[in-house]
């Protein structure tokens, strides 16, 4: 039974049954295609952080003008001079806590999980979840044919 796979594109047909994985290394690429998933996920929240942080530095440049209004310089010149320009960890500011993540991390644990695929699996992704798919359409099928 095929697969279409549109990894490989829209008139390609995958056999699944053509893939020579063991258990073992089915797993193993199943195991490393989820830790990437979640890679992408931690990065989405990484981004959340940095959208989350900018709207409260930007609440905090409205203080520092609400208090200078209200004649309280020292604080406003506080938030102006130390607070304001710091970095949220180490001195870096959030976006370049995400150019780090994602230029130094990101782009190699995606490029080694495409070439792990492309080594055991022909490039195509989701391999357990096609089996599966397919294992659950045909149980359906003979359970019409029944």
């Amino acid at each position: 039974m095929t697969d279409s796979d549109s990894n490989v594109g829209p008139e390609t047909v995958v056999d699944l049954d053509d893939l020579e994985l063991s258990e073992a290394e089915q797993a193993a690429l199943h195991d490393l295609q989820l830790s990437l998933e979640h890679v992408h996920r931690a990065y989405g929240t990484l981004l959340e952080f940095h959208h989350q942080l900018g709207h409260a530095m930007d609440r905090l440049g409205d203080a520092e003008d609400g208090l200078r209004e209200a004649g309280y310089e020292a604080w406003a010149n506080d938030l102006r001079d130390d607070h304001l320009p710091a970095g949220a960890i180490s001195d870096q500011w959030t976006f370049e806590l995400v150019e780090e993540f994602s230029g130094e991390f990101l782009e190699d644990v995606d490029a080694f999980e495409r070439e792990v695929r492309d080594e055991l699996a022909d490039g195509i992704d989701h391999v357990t979840e096609r089996r599966q798919k397919r294992r659950l359409r045909e149980r359906a099928a003979d359970a019409d044919r029944d």
